[in-house]
């Protein structure tokens, strides 16, 4: 279906559809590598391929030889460089509500693994605190710290939070059902009614859980009681069954009934 005509081009819906989708995809692709190494390395290759097309309309036999022979090489090379962004770009794809019909997440595993952690830092005294994203994104949170972008187990958490860790301070960020980043800063709540005793794991989570919909899991490092801060709110005192319950109904995950029960 023809919308309209410029000199001899005839501009159809498709072509207008086309130009939208391209558009789109270049500024999520620019997304993805602002403000990193990959952005340099586009600079590079965009170079390469601007050189690739000159010589070519220059009809030089020699280079276009060359660049053809390298054209297979070029290909694992750009799937080496930029396999940080590329993986970054297939998580994003696949948290879209399109894919998350067809695929099943892995969600459960990791609330499980963030469980069985908690309780064995809580048993072995080791101040934690561990956020849990939902709907809402905390990019500004997750790039004070330290990039990590690493799967989710409770013994890399217990690494983590091991007191001679240098990672131990601050939080740790999961989100898509990966550790996004640890050491992170959050704000400290200025809510002047929160408890006295609470020390400054405590007012972060609360500070974040103030202005984002996050999970934000305590593990006091006096005490090692478990605390939960969430929309405002301070839950505490949780034990292995009430943690799970209350992790598993947050993230609206049906329990495993265990054979027999």
């Amino acid at each position: 279906m023809e919308l309209f005509q410029i000199s001899f081009l005839k501009i159809t819906l498709f072509d207008v559809l086309d130009i939208l989708f391209i558009s789109f995809l270049i500024y999520k692709l620019y997304f993805f590598v602002r403000d990193s190494r990959a952005a340099h390395m586009f600079i590079g290759l965009f170079l390469i391929l601007l050189l690739s097309g000159l010589v070519r309309l220059l009809n030089m036999r020699g280079m276009i030889w060359i660049f053809d022979s390298l054209r297979t090489i070029w290909l694992v090379a750009f799937v080496v460089l930029f396999q940080p962004e590329l993986r970054r770009v297939l998580l994003f794809l696949g948290q879209t509500p399109i894919m998350r019909f067809f695929v099943k997440n892995n969600t459960d595993k990791t609330i499980d693994e963030v469980h069985n952690a908690c309780m064995e830092l809580s048993q072995r005294r080791y101040g934690a605190l561990i956020i849990l994203t939902q709907d809402a994104r905390i990019k500004t949170i997750i790039d004070t710290g330290l990039r990590l972008q690493a799967d989710v187990t409770a013994a890399l958490l217990i690494s983590i939070f091991n007191p001679r860790s240098p990672l131990h301070d601050g939080a740790v960020v999961v989100q898509n059902n990966v550790i996004e980043a640890a050491k992170c800063i959050l704000p400290l709540s200025q809510n002047p009614d929160v408890d006295p005793d609470f020390g400054m794991r405590h007012r972060a989570a609360l500070g974040l859980s103030e202005e984002s919909d996050a999970i934000c899991l305590v593990v006091s490092e006096e005490t090692g009681r478990i605390s939960i801060a969430q929309k405002g709110k301070f839950y505490r005192d949780f034990n292995y069954d009430t943690l799970r319950k209350y992790l598993y109904d947050s993230f609206k995950i049906q329990p495993i009934e265990k054979a027999g029960n």
